[in-house]
């Protein structure tokens, strides 16, 4: 069973047990619950290739017309807070003036605070 486990992140030990959802590393006493969605998270990116991040603030590049109603977003309009999610509409926020909704990251660009 230890050959499944994951090392040790703090110390690299390959003599990590596990009990219930817990890993446990008896050299340094490390605890810690693994987390494969972690390693395995592809990174969202924006329009110019920066890193999108949960709680970052965006800019929308484009004017985007809001399925089911006729409502747009505009150019330049500012979105705080996103949070990134999986699937094809990768940021869910909260866009001023429409509510919340679902964007694509193609069609915004990180702003630095």
């Amino acid at each position: 069973m230890t050959d499944t486990l994951p090392p040790c992140p703090e110390c690299s030990s390959t003599f990590v047990y596990q009990v219930d959802a817990l890993l446990i590393c008896p050299e340094c006493g490390y605890e810690w619950v693994p987390d494969e969605r972690a390693d395995t998270a592809p990174e969202v990116r924006d329009s110019v290739g920066n890193v999108l991040v949960d709680g970052d603030t965006v800019i929308v590049i484009k004017d985007l017309k809001v399925k089911g109603s006729s409502s747009v977003v505009k150019v330049g309009t500012k979105v705080r807070g996103i949070r990134l999610v999986d699937g094809d509409h990768d940021i869910d926020c909260k866009v001023p003036g429409i509510g919340q909704m679902s964007l694509k990251s193609q069609f915004v660009k990180k702003v630095s605070d």
